[in-house]
């Protein structure tokens, strides 16, 4: 068998713990090197790639049937810090180790052409996020599940806070206060409750919760979950991801398509599938309201977003959007449905990314942030526009992009549950996202480029670049990479979607 755990010899339970540390050790390594920047950025990309190849030697055992299990810590008797990787684990831990390294390019290309300061700090936090996402991933319970969670949060403040200006640091706060709060008050009263009640935190398939807790409780308890989880973004709990768009961009493209948010969505479908038990939680009152608040965080998200002349911001409530189809597919609580937020989940990160990505790559090259700014720069960043391009037919969800196949087992899934409130939601976001994506890409390419400034003063006043072209090689490469993935994901889904359907139990 020709894969990565052969390569390095590691019993699944060992490439388990080892794809959790290998990024620990990349701390390390990228901090005693910190002072040459070339070997420092070298090894990140290393280090990188053989955490990935570590995952990706985990992936014929899942597809086997096998879920390797190991508990590190046992706090109370059947309660501890255990690890077992199933099919949505397996997606989860794919697309944050791959995505680690084409972020790792990117982010080597941005720091350098946007003259970053710490950078050793920065990419040293980075590394122990990409842990902290992959032990989320690994999670076998919901005790491990909330540690793991909150060592991302905290992981991912410096990052944000990353410029040390006041505005950053306020973002900072914001981020850390909502998504600690949230987490705190919400969804560790939802995991005592459930210990309780059960006498087990066990992810289990069909659900823990059956012949135990019905009626109104299972409402209860499907609320404290998700509200807790506040980095699905879910409205009311959404303010964080915009304040955070303050960081570096491949901050951004960490929050918004590699570990945090993902963290959040991936979690929220963890917990209907394998706590809850979906197909249990569909025969019981007080459920549907999930439904109603996905799908208006989902319009008022897209709402917004057309209001947005920031490109950031934009592409910030575009996230909050695309993360809510995910809850609203968990919550239509049928087997297609669950496949397609299993499937959103990578879907939506390979095309978000390169969202990002092209954002960036704009701001480094030309230093363009707004969106009225972006007249003719596709004529001069082809390749950069040609990603943006795909990356948003993504979101709007055509083909030939990773988005139709995710949004279309989320439409079937409402379909077969009747829920028309799901349908609708999901016809008319598809709508507003292509009102506020669609005329970027047409002046991006069709409207003639913004005349520079005719005054020497006026041109001195301007931080604007005109003549310009691409951004460092390692970001259009970076981006080439992503936009890629999201038409290949289109043509060959295969993997995700046998791994999505496993979720399923279908």
């Amino acid at each position: 068998m020709n894969s990565a755990m052969n390569l390095f010899g590691l019993a699944p339970e060992q490439a388990m713990l080892w794809a959790m540390c290998a990024p620990l050790i990349g701390v390390v390594i990228i901090f005693v090197t910190g002072r040459n920047p070339n070997i420092r950025d070298t090894s990140m990309v290393l280090v990188a790639i053989v955490t990935f190849l570590i995952v990706l030697g985990l992936l014929p055992h899942i597809e086997a049937g096998e879920r390797p299990t190991i508990t590190l810590l046992e706090m109370l008797p059947g309660l501890g810090m255990t690890f077992t990787l199933e099919p949505l684990g397996m997606i989860f831990s794919l697309i944050a180790s791959f995505l680690w390294i084409i972020t790792s390019l990117y982010a080597i290309g941005y720091m350098r052409g946007h003259h970053e300061e710490n950078q050793t700090r920065f990419y040293c936090f980075f590394a122990i996020a990409i842990s902290a996402a992959l032990a989320v991933a690994f999670s076998g319970n919901v005790l491990t599940l909330f540690v793991s969670y909150e060592v991302l949060t905290v992981s991912t403040f410096p990052l944000v806070a990353h410029h040390g200006t006041e505005q950053s640091k306020k973002a900072g706060r914001v981020y850390l206060g909502i998504l600690l709060s949230s987490s705190i008050a919400f969804l560790m009263l939802a995991m005592v409750i459930t210990y309780v009640l059960t006498g087990t935190l066990d992810f289990t398939p069909g659900g823990v919760l059956v012949g135990i807790v019905e009626g109104p409780m299972v409402g209860i308890l499907l609320a404290l979950y998700c509200f807790g989880i506040g980095k699905a973004a879910l409205m009311p709990m959404h303010r964080w991801l915009p304040a955070a768009m303050v960081a570096p961009t491949p901050v951004s493209a960490l929050l918004h398509a590699v570990a945090v948010v993902k963290a959040g969505v991936f979690s929220v479908v963890k917990i209907i599938v394998y706590i809850m038990g979906y197909e249990f939680t569909a025969t019981q009152p007080f459920t549907d309201w999930l439904i109603w608040i996905a799908g208006i965080s989902i319009l008022t998200a897209s709402v917004i977003a057309m209001r947005q002349d920031n490109l950031k911001r934009l592409l910030a409530y575009s996230t909050i959007s695309q993360l809510s189809y995910v809850t609203i597919a968990a919550a239509i609580l049928a087997p297609l449905s669950i496949v397609g937020a299993a499937l959103h989940i990578a879907m939506h990160a390979f095309g978000k990314i390169t969202l990002f990505f092209a954002a960036g790559s704009i701001m480094v090259a030309s230093h363009k942030t707004e969106v009225s700014q972006l007249d003719g720069v596709g004529r001069r960043m082809p390749i950069t526009m040609a990603a943006f391009t795909i990356g948003a037919l993504s979101m709007i969800g055509l083909p030939p992009t990773a988005g139709f196949i995710s949004k279309w087992y989320i439409l079937q899934g409402a379909l077969e549950a009747d829920k028309m409130i799901a349908v609708g939601v999901i016809v008319g976001s598809t709508l507003l996202n292509a009102a506020y994506f669609l005329p970027i890409v047409y002046a991006a390419y069709f409207r003639p480029e913004a005349p520079r400034p005719q005054s020497v003063g006026a041109a001195a006043h301007s931080d604007i670049k005109y003549d310009h072209g691409e951004a460092p090689w390692t970001m259009v490469v970076a981006i080439s990479i992503t936009a890629a993935g999201t038409v290949l994901l289109f043509l060959f889904p295969g993997v995700p979607l046998a791994l999505a359907r496993a979720v399923a139990g279908i």
